[in-house]
């Protein structure tokens, strides 16, 4: 501070301070001097005692007022070397939470293909040619509640698949999960049609760049069936809870990739077959005396047949297993005048409720695919799909009426109950899309850790 009182004393001015022009001048040069010293100074002084504790601040871009940020700023704000955020990457995702448990989230992009652009849509689910007059079913995307989930992407995908065959085992969900997958891969390279049977419920394609061979296997109950007309119900159906349907067993050697389920065809009128003697039925109404053990009794015989068999050391094939489906008929079912009509999905924090068959079917799944996960010696090489609770909240997104063109073409009363609804399978483009993202995480993930 005595350079400060020097600088002072230099420029001290004596009597009137309004004197004479040539005084004034004077005065105002040296108080200049003075303030430029003292600023210089004052610089100095703080330079050497302290450190801005500010450092490197960056603006964020203003808020979109809608609440939805579009793809393309996202992806500019991740890639963007100065952003501050880390981004959990994609081979950790799956340790970090449970990416079966989240939200659906606002998705402005909408799905990677269209109806028009896909030529793999099955009638049924092609809800937009059918006539949905709605389309926000289509701009919502999974959120997993405590971290993020990487987008499929089906370049990567391929090149992981190369020489490579992935097959679908199940039913109807299993064929609609599969041409959903198609359609996201369609958008890179077209897929060649090389299998089908008679009524094309399985089918076989390869993409020739990659030689990557992908298939779904019909196999509804995953065990060996038959199936007689009777005068009564239609059909009856003979279930061997102890074979396994060779229809997939048989081909089971050649896959790399399995995706295997069951569900709903449990709940049909079946008769049980156990060491070549039937053992009891579900819901026969009593027919030939037959004792009632129900689906829950047979569901869950299917799946440890199942699971012991991809389980065993010598299969090669990296093997999930995916969870039932809950469908949303309200105010009835197929054939008495169920329909779902929502728009909107349900949020996972107050809405949505499981039936209870579909309660039960997912205790018996986990149940059985931990205690085959667990047993010493198993193969590993098994991982779950959960889609159920995802899926639960999607009620906006199944095909309803517009599982047919024009559904209500000629119908005088036009209320939904009117026209057969489609409750339980999806639209495509839709929400089942989205099992893909979900699909690729665990599979690529296990393939991974099992390199390493």
């Amino acid at each position: 501070m005595d350079s400060l009182r020097l600088i002072s004393k230099s420029i001290k001015i004596e009597g009137n301070p309004f004197g004479s022009s040539h005084q004034r001048n004077q005065i105002f040069l040296k108080s200049v001097a003075f303030f430029l010293l003292i600023g210089l100074a004052y610089r100095f002084i703080i330079t050497d005692s302290t450190v801005s504790p500010v450092t490197n601040v960056q603006t964020l871009p203003p808020a979109d007022p809608s609440g939805l940020t579009s793809i393309a700023q996202a992806q500019a704000s991740l890639d963007s070397p100065g952003n501050i955020t880390t981004i959990i990457p994609s081979q950790n995702v799956s340790t970090k939470c449970d990416i079966f448990i989240g939200n659906w989230v606002p998705d402005p992009s909408g799905p990677v293909y269209t109806n028009v652009s896909c030529r793999h849509i099955q009638d049924y689910q092609n809800c937009l040619k059918n006539g949905r007059p709605d389309v926000n079913y289509l701009q919502w995307r999974w959120q997993p509640r405590d971290c993020d989930l990487p987008r499929f992407n089906p370049e990567q995908f391929l090149d992981n698949m190369r020489n490579k065959w992935l097959a679908f085992i199940g039913d109807s969900i299993s064929r609609n999960h599969v041409q959903s997958l198609i359609c996201i891969l369609s958008q890179v390279e077209e897929v060649e049609d090389i299998y089908h049977d008679k009524e094309y419920k399985s089918k076989i394609w390869r993409f020739p760049s990659y030689n990557f061979t992908l298939s779904v296997i019909w196999s509804p109950f995953l065990l060996q069936t038959e199936t007689f007309e009777n005068n009564v119900n239609g059909v009856d159906i003979q279930l061997h809870l102890d074979k396994l349907d060779q229809k997939w067993t048989d081909q089971y050697i050649n896959f790399d990739y399995v995706v295997i389920s069951g569900g709903k065809w449990f709940l049909k009128t079946t008769i049980f077959h156990e060491n070549n003697t039937v053992t009891g039925c579900h819901y026969c109404q009593g027919k030939n005396n037959l004792t009632e053990l129900g689906y829950l009794y047979s569901y869950r015989k299917a799946l440890r047949l199942v699971l012991d068999f991809v389980a065993e050391p010598n299969h090669k094939a990296q093997v999930l297993f995916r969870t039932t489906t809950p469908d949303h008929f309200e105010n009835g079912e197929w054939d008495s005048g169920g329909f779902c009509n929502r728009t909107m999905p349900f949020t996972e924090s107050n809405e949505g409720e499981m039936k209870s068959e579909d309660v039960s079917m997912r205790d018996i799944e986990l149940e059985e695919f931990y205690k085959t996960t667990k047993q010493e010696g198993s193969n590993s090489n098994i991982g779950l799909l959960d889609t159920t609770s995802m899926s639960l909240l999607r009620p906006d997104g199944h095909p309803g009426p517009y599982r047919y063109l024009n559904p209500f073409a000629g119908v005088k009363n036009k209320e939904l109950n009117q026209v057969q609804n489609d409750c339980l399978h999806w639209c495509l483009p839709g929400p089942i899309d989205s099992w893909n993202d979900l699909m690729v995480e665990v599979m690529l993930n296990r393939e991974r850790q099992r390199r390493e």
